[in-house]
């Protein structure tokens, strides 16, 4: 069941100068989101993702088009009604967001005050984020005291406060160093797993597209260009600017300039094979033993993502070529192979 429902979604922000030109931000956009996974929302800087995630929070409105959460269309609703409906959808940023004159209780107290929380039950639900954050230690620190990681802590927490069905984390672990970073990709897969919080996350970085997100969609110029499960869409990649993404942290066929290199280099014939799920390796190393072809493995790797193997490998084959053109012949049979 689908908890976040986008039907030719389209955002059109005018000019402000007179004689200016319109931005249409989103170019009719058609996602849904399931209850209870982790969607990422990919794309270079201008591509629409962050003004996609101000709709789905009701900060912005759409010019056309429907956003529905959780069974609510959000165009629908007065202003009285959109506070209510915020309410269930909890934010995470980049710059964390809070507030340097509170402590951290003071910090999760606010948005508990604002959804007018009798004391006791602030100070309980309070009480039980930091121990599910780990900084029940750094209740009455003040924000200064803090390290990026443990802010951003706060920042999950605060999100959490009025108990979400679903979280947008909008570039949350771009400001954190890579160890950090993980720690905080395992924190939000714990909200996810234990407390059964659907998750959207906004973000340029395919590591953490990989790490943490079940789903993924790819945006361009306001549209969204590809999407599917995060295994399906790096594995066989179809837009180029997904490729460009997926190349950042999954090997690929070797481009032109790395070709030009590794022709230089070996004096074998380049093959690349496209490995699955499904391809014997062993058996690809065999035939060439068998038909007397020397290999080595020149380019590439094996990936894994999720419980999908994928990945290529660039081989320069040597031997007498009628040998190694049989040998051509018979990978093809085991493998998608392209001569290079």
């Amino acid at each position: 069941m689908a908890l976040v429902e986008l039907r030719d979604v389209r955002k059109t922000f005018p000019s402000h100068r007179r004689g200016g030109v319109a931005v249409e931000a989103i170019r009719g956009v058609d996602l849904d989101v399931e209850a209870g996974e982790i969607f990422a929302i990919v794309g270079y800087s201008g591509a629409g993702k962050s003004t996609l995630v101000r709709l789905v929070n009701a900060l912005e409105t759409t010019t056309s088009g429907t956003v529905t959460v959780d069974g609510v269309e959000l165009g629908r609703l007065g202003e009285a009604e959109l506070r209510r409906a915020r309410l269930g959808i909890g934010m995470i940023f980049q710059q964390f967001n809070l507030m340097r004159s509170r402590t951290v209780w003071g910090n999760l107290e606010f948005p508990l005050r604002i959804a007018g929380l009798p004391a006791a039950e602030r100070q309980q639900r309070i009480s039980e984020l930091l121990h599910f954050v780990g900084l029940a230690d750094k209740a009455h620190a003040h924000v200064d005291q803090l390290s990026g990681g443990q802010r951003q802590r706060v920042g999950i927490a605060r999100a959490l406060a009025t108990k979400p069905k679903l979280l947008l984390a909008d570039e949350a672990t771009s400001a954190l160093d890579p160890e950090t970073t993980q720690e905080v990709l395992a924190l939000l897969r714990k909200v996810n797993t234990e407390l059964g919080v659907t998750i959207i996350v906004i973000t340029h970085e395919m590591d953490v597209v990989r790490t943490l997100a079940d789903k993924v969609a790819v945006m361009e110029h306001g549209r969204v260009v590809e999407q599917g499960t995060v295994a399906e869409v790096f594995s066989r990649p179809r837009e180029p600017v997904t490729r460009r993404f997926v190349a950042t942290v999954v090997d690929a066929a070797p481009d032109a300039e790395q070709l030009a290199t590794l022709r230089s280099r070996y004096a074998g014939r380049l093959v690349s094979l496209r490995v699955e799920q499904s391809t014997p390796q062993a058996k690809v190393f065999t035939v060439l033993a068998e038909l007397g072809v020397g290999v080595e493995v020149v380019h590439g790797g094996i990936n894994q993502v999720g419980s999908m193997t994928f990945g290529h490998l660039t081989l320069a084959l040597d031997g007498e070529p009628a040998a190694v053109t049989r040998a051509v012949e018979r990978l093809d049979g085991l493998a998608e192979v392209t001569e290079l």
